[in-house]
Protein backbone atom coordinates (compact mmCIF):
# COMPACT_ATOMS: atom_id res chain seq x y z
CA UNK A 1 0.00 0.00 0.00
CA UNK A 2 0.92 3.06 -0.73
CA UNK A 3 0.80 6.27 2.11
CA UNK A 4 1.51 10.15 1.00
CA UNK A 5 2.67 12.06 4.09
CA UNK A 6 1.78 15.72 4.18
CA UNK A 7 3.67 17.74 6.80
CA UNK A 8 2.56 21.24 8.35
CA UNK A 9 4.26 23.57 10.49
CA UNK A 10 2.21 24.92 13.14
CA UNK A 11 4.92 26.87 15.07
CA UNK A 12 8.80 27.27 14.31
CA UNK A 13 11.56 29.00 15.64
CA UNK A 14 12.97 31.93 13.67
CA UNK A 15 15.97 30.16 13.39
CA UNK A 16 16.80 28.03 10.62
CA UNK A 17 16.85 24.36 10.85
CA UNK A 18 19.95 22.86 12.97
CA UNK A 19 22.47 21.12 10.78
CA UNK A 20 21.93 17.76 13.41
CA UNK A 21 18.30 17.95 12.49
CA UNK A 22 19.07 18.04 8.70
CA UNK A 23 21.18 15.18 9.36
CA UNK A 24 19.06 13.03 11.20
CA UNK A 25 16.38 13.84 8.40
CA UNK A 26 19.11 12.47 5.73
CA UNK A 27 19.72 9.19 7.90
CA UNK A 28 15.83 8.14 8.30
CA UNK A 29 16.06 9.17 4.68
CA UNK A 30 17.96 6.94 3.76
CA UNK A 31 17.31 4.14 5.36
CA UNK A 32 13.52 4.54 4.37
CA UNK A 33 14.87 4.66 0.59
CA UNK A 34 17.39 1.04 1.43
CA UNK A 35 14.55 -0.67 3.21
CA UNK A 36 12.23 0.40 0.14
CA UNK A 37 9.70 2.22 1.42
CA UNK A 38 10.34 6.15 0.79
CA UNK A 39 9.18 6.26 -2.81
CA UNK A 40 9.81 9.91 -2.92
CA UNK A 41 10.08 13.13 -0.37
CA UNK A 42 10.49 16.61 -1.47
CA UNK A 43 10.30 20.15 0.53
CA UNK A 44 7.10 22.46 -0.44
CA UNK A 45 7.58 25.97 -1.31
CA UNK A 46 5.14 28.30 0.46
CA UNK A 47 1.89 28.92 -0.64
CA UNK A 48 2.43 32.32 -1.49
CA UNK A 49 3.72 30.85 -4.64
CA UNK A 50 0.62 28.47 -5.02
CA UNK A 51 -2.94 28.62 -6.36
CA UNK A 52 -5.57 26.93 -5.68
CA UNK A 53 -8.50 25.84 -8.36
CA UNK A 54 -11.83 25.69 -6.86
CA UNK A 55 -15.06 24.33 -8.32
CA UNK A 56 -18.38 25.65 -6.82
CA UNK A 57 -21.72 25.57 -8.49
CA UNK A 58 -20.63 24.80 -11.53
CA UNK A 59 -18.11 27.72 -11.52
CA UNK A 60 -14.20 27.44 -11.49
CA UNK A 61 -11.96 29.90 -9.40
CA UNK A 62 -8.19 30.37 -9.02
CA UNK A 63 -7.02 31.91 -6.12
CA UNK A 64 -3.28 32.54 -6.33
CA UNK A 65 -1.53 31.99 -2.59
CA UNK A 66 -0.66 33.14 0.16
CA UNK A 67 -4.17 31.00 1.74
CA UNK A 68 -5.52 32.20 5.10
CA UNK A 69 -4.67 28.77 6.87
CA UNK A 70 -2.14 29.11 9.72
CA UNK A 71 -0.42 25.89 9.25
CA UNK A 72 1.70 26.22 6.41
CA UNK A 73 2.41 22.68 4.12
CA UNK A 74 6.66 22.33 4.14
CA UNK A 75 7.11 19.01 2.69
CA UNK A 76 5.80 15.54 1.54
CA UNK A 77 6.83 12.11 1.55
CA UNK A 78 5.46 8.55 -0.20
CA UNK A 79 5.98 5.62 1.24
CA UNK A 80 5.47 2.08 0.12
CA UNK A 81 4.26 -0.10 3.29
CA UNK A 82 2.22 -3.22 4.47
CA UNK A 83 0.24 -1.13 6.91
CA UNK A 84 -1.54 2.30 7.89
CA UNK A 85 0.74 1.28 11.14
CA UNK A 86 3.73 1.21 9.18
CA UNK A 87 2.93 4.55 7.46
CA UNK A 88 2.12 6.04 11.15
CA UNK A 89 5.53 4.98 12.35
CA UNK A 90 7.70 6.34 9.73
CA UNK A 91 5.98 9.31 9.83
CA UNK A 92 6.46 9.74 13.82
CA UNK A 93 10.15 8.81 13.48
CA UNK A 94 10.13 11.88 11.33
CA UNK A 95 8.30 14.10 13.74
CA UNK A 96 10.76 13.00 16.53
CA UNK A 97 13.25 14.06 14.84
CA UNK A 98 12.41 17.29 15.12
CA UNK A 99 10.96 17.41 18.53
CA UNK A 100 14.35 15.84 19.39
CA UNK A 101 16.36 18.31 17.27
CA UNK A 102 14.78 21.42 17.01
CA UNK A 103 13.10 22.76 20.22
CA UNK A 104 10.22 24.97 19.68
CA UNK A 105 9.33 23.44 16.17
CA UNK A 106 5.81 22.26 16.17
CA UNK A 107 3.72 20.67 13.34
CA UNK A 108 1.69 18.01 12.10
CA UNK A 109 1.28 15.34 9.18
CA UNK A 110 -1.35 13.85 7.83
CA UNK A 111 -0.95 10.19 6.77
CA UNK A 112 -3.16 9.35 3.53
CA UNK A 113 -3.73 6.16 1.69
CA UNK A 114 -3.36 6.93 -2.49
CA UNK A 115 -5.34 4.13 -4.32
CA UNK A 116 -4.05 2.28 -7.05
CA UNK A 117 -5.77 0.54 -9.56
CA UNK A 118 -6.29 -2.61 -7.10
CA UNK A 119 -8.49 -0.46 -5.10
CA UNK A 120 -10.99 -0.33 -7.89
CA UNK A 121 -13.01 -3.01 -9.57
CA UNK A 122 -12.28 -4.30 -12.92
CA UNK A 123 -14.48 -3.26 -15.78
CA UNK A 124 -17.28 -5.62 -15.99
Amino acid sequence: MRYAIMLRVTSQPATPPPADLMEAIAKLGEEATKSGVLLDQAGLAPSAEGARVRLTGGELSVTDGPFAEAKELVSYALYQVRSKEEAVEWTSRFIRLHRDHWAGWEGEADVYRVFGPEDFAAPA
